[in-house]
């Protein structure tokens, strides 16, 4: 998964008037990412083809 899967303008929001780097941004989308792996791996080892937020 490369592509981004968080919505910078919405990181920047949240962060209020705190400055965001790229670096920041690429970090952040890279620790999404493995969380989505890893919940979509748990979803399969219980036999589910649904990823639910226990899954999290």
């Amino acid at each position: 998964m490369d592509d981004m899967l968080i919505i910078k303008v919405k990181v920047r929001e949240a962060c209020g008037d705190m400055s965001v780097g790229t670096d920041f941004l690429t970090a952040l989308n890279e620790k999404v990412s493995e969380l989505v792996k890893k919940s979509i791996w748990r979803a399969k080892e219980n036999g589910r083809r649904t990823v639910m937020g226990k899954d999290v």
